[in-house]
């Protein structure tokens, strides 16, 4: 049985007037929150809305987080699902998404500190925001789109989250068609502050994204927040 009541819908207005549904997951209120779980959120950023892309793909894990006792919230960017406005190719208008729902969050749930999870393309758009937003103590990636072919899209929001002394956490299957272990290896390696890397033996990019991998994404997720 599920130890999470339903998730809250609210709408969030960005600086741009684009209008974005927000869903946020509360434990329930017979969980013993602690100090380091009530003043912490943790704002999840989804997949590219241009193929598909939509907060949907991220409740197991903001369920499996509001289970341990965190507020998780997720949003539709621009243009997907029942947001307004429309994607851009290369993330840089949902850039703006981020900052402001990350701002809401502070605003409205009383929140001092923020961890952002960006999954695939929401990784690089994330990764944008980190320190343009100065709840964020640490940032975790799912999937970044490191490789050559993703970079076309995407190669403009890697210097910011590289340069970010903030605390990184780059989580990616062996077998990810975008981004190769070594490709990895070797954009971490110029990397600022304190950077983690976790390793899926021969899981690929979309499984990854998938359902059956969201409790190890919620594991990986709860010790590396544990740390920041």
């Amino acid at each position: 049985m599920s130890t999470t009541s339903a998730p809250q819908t609210s709408t969030v207005e960005t600086t741009d007037g684009v209008n974005l549904r927000t869903k946020l997951f509360h434990p329930n209120q017979h969980i013993n929150n602690t100090s380091t779980t009530t003043d912490v959120a943790i704002v999840l950023v989804h997949p590219y809305t241009v193929l598909g892309g939509c907060q949907s793909l991220l409740r197991g894990i903001a369920a499996g987080l509001a289970e341990s006792g965190f507020r998780a919230v997720t949003f539709d960017m621009r243009g997907a699902g029942r947001s307004s406005g429309r994607p851009s190719l290369t993330g840089t208008s949902e850039v703006t998404d981020v900052i402001d729902v990350c701002k809401w969050v502070c605003q409205n749930l009383g929140v001092r500190k923020i961890l952002l999870v960006g999954s695939s393309a929401g990784a690089p758009i994330a990764g944008s925001a980190v320190d343009q937003i100065e709840e964020v103590v640490g940032y975790v990636s799912l999937g970044y789109p490191f490789g050559w072919t993703a970079s076309i899209l995407f190669g403009r929001h890697h210097k910011a989250i590289l340069q970010s002394p903030k605390p990184k956490l780059f989580i990616m299957g062996t077998r990810d068609g975008f981004t190769s272990v070594k490709q990895l290896e070797n954009k971490l390696k110029s990397a600022a502050g304190r950077v983690e890397t976790q390793l899926l033996e021969g899981v690929g990019h979309f499984q990854m994204e998938g359902p059956a991998y969201d409790a190890q994404m919620v594991d990986l997720i709860l010790t590396f927040i544990s740390t920041v």
